[in-house]
């Protein structure tokens, strides 16, 4: 058992967003569900999502990360998170139908905004501020100055 668990407020869809989030990630299961929450595990990180109604909404000062190591990792996670009403945002941000955000990122983008090129972080921040989707070759190219 995790010590800290993100508990996620729903307004009366935490089951339904249960069942989705298990379904676009491979390695996720279903914990545990009842009227009220839903327990599920998602690449290892626990999550409880709640219906606690509509008084609260997500908003994109929380966000979850999803670190992938290829273009079509990022291109998978990022169709499924925005179907059916979800929203794409700038520099790798979306929101899903319930309002969760998420960040769609390469594993190496650390290294491409801090690496030990300054001028190639700088060129790779400056595209990565130009996309929504992350394109990690582009962001490689600009990095590499090609």
């Amino acid at each position: 058992m995790q010590k800290i668990t993100p508990f996620l407020w729903y307004d009366g869809k935490a089951e339904e967003a249960a069942r989705l989030y298990t379904s676009i990630f491979k390695n996720s299961k279903l914990l545990s569900s009842n009227p009220m929450s839903a327990s599920i595990e998602v690449e290892g990180q626990s999550l409880i999502l709640f219906n606690g109604g509509p008084m609260f909404q997500f908003n994109p000062s929380f966000s979850l990360s999803v670190s992938c190591a290829t273009q079509a990792e990022i291109d998978e996670y990022w169709d499924k998170l925005i179907a059916d009403g979800g929203a794409e945002s700038r520099c790798g941000w979306l929101t899903d139908k319930y309002g969760l955000s998420w960040q769609i990122v390469p594993a190496h983008l650390g290294s491409l905004l801090g690496g030990p090129d300054a001028a190639g972080s700088k060129r790779a921040m400056q595209a990565m501020m130009q996309m929504n989707k992350m394109d990690i070759k582009a962001l490689e190219d600009a990095y590499n100055d090609r």
